[in-house]
């Protein structure tokens, strides 16, 4: 069953069932020491700032929302609340009020991404490998694991996608140097080399997205100039465009030497992304 993102965690708990004891919401008081991380935060990167505000407040007023955690054979993991955790840990606090729930490995992951997405916490890179860990541990499809959290299929489809970018564009990604957008445009680049030459002209030029795409439609057309000793008819190279901002994949319109006929190739990179491309144009 789908489970709508506009949900709060109370809500998400009752729809795993009643199996498990998830409506109990007994506070408790857990010893700071025998509580650790969920090892499947999709957070990789906690703002030292924002944590150093939240432990003067911990120490002005207490917690104010108790720590969801999860029983395990050595202690507690998180479930939900780990900036809390980190603050009262920094804070000198030996116990912090949870509720403990019973939850399957699944469950515990399917929730941390949840709870991190409603709040708007992870950033692009983030939340395209907190997908890809989901269907690579829990075997989901792209659309399997769409439905479980609320989203589109091409929406996970996009953001798998840019774990093919390579290392140094990703870390432009997670910084914020270069947006959802500027990775789009990169992936309509096939070599990797060009890709980090432009993803690094982009973040030291402070280019926008419509600049790195014009960047790459002058380079593609003076490799269609190189290959082909026919010249592309400039309609044909804006529609090429157009294309493959609709579809963020390599679209090539090849015509005939007499220009009367020819084909269009769309690229996709498994059968996710030609699921994703197939439900672009079934749309209206």
């Amino acid at each position: 069953m789908a489970k709508g993102l506009g949900k709060g965690l109370d809500a998400l708990f009752k729809d795993l069932g009643p199996d498990n004891n998830n409506n109990n919401n007994t506070v408790q008081d857990i010893f700071v020491k025998d509580i650790r991380p969920n090892p499947h935060q999709p957070r990789k990167f906690f703002n030292e700032e924002a944590i150093e505000e939240l432990k003067q407040s911990i120490q002005s007023h207490g917690i104010m929302q108790p720590i969801v955690l999860r029983k395990s054979i050595k202690g507690y993991e998180i479930v939900a609340g780990e900036r809390r955790y980190r603050a009262a840990k920094a804070a000198g606090l030996a116990e912090v009020p949870a509720i403990v729930k019973e939850l399957t490995e699944e469950q515990m992951m399917e929730l941390a991404l949840i709870e991190n997405l409603q709040r708007e916490d992870l950033t692009v890179m983030e939340e395209a490998a907190a997908y890809q860990m989901i269907i690579d541990k829990l075997n989901f499809t792209q659309a399997e694991l769409a439905a479980r959290i609320g989203k589109s299929r091409p929406h996970i489809a996009n953001y798998v996608r840019l774990l093919g970018l390579p290392a140094e564009i990703q870390v432009f990604i997670a910084k914020g140097k270069l947006s959802m957008g500027h990775a789009r445009a990169l992936l309509g680049v096939k070599q990797k080399d060009q890709q980090n030459e432009i993803a690094q002209k982009a973040v030291y030029e402070g280019w926008t997205v419509r600049q790195m795409e014009d960047w790459i439609r002058k380079l593609n057309e003076n490799v269609s100039r190189e290959t082909k000793p026919v010249k592309k008819d400039v309609f044909i190279i804006d529609r090429e465009e157009a294309l493959r901002a609709r579809f963020g994949t390599s679209v090539q319109i090849r015509q005939s030497k007499n220009g009367e006929k020819g084909k269009i190739e769309i690229e996709y990179m498994s059968i996710d992304d030609l699921n994703r491309i197939l439900e672009i144009l079934d749309q209206k």
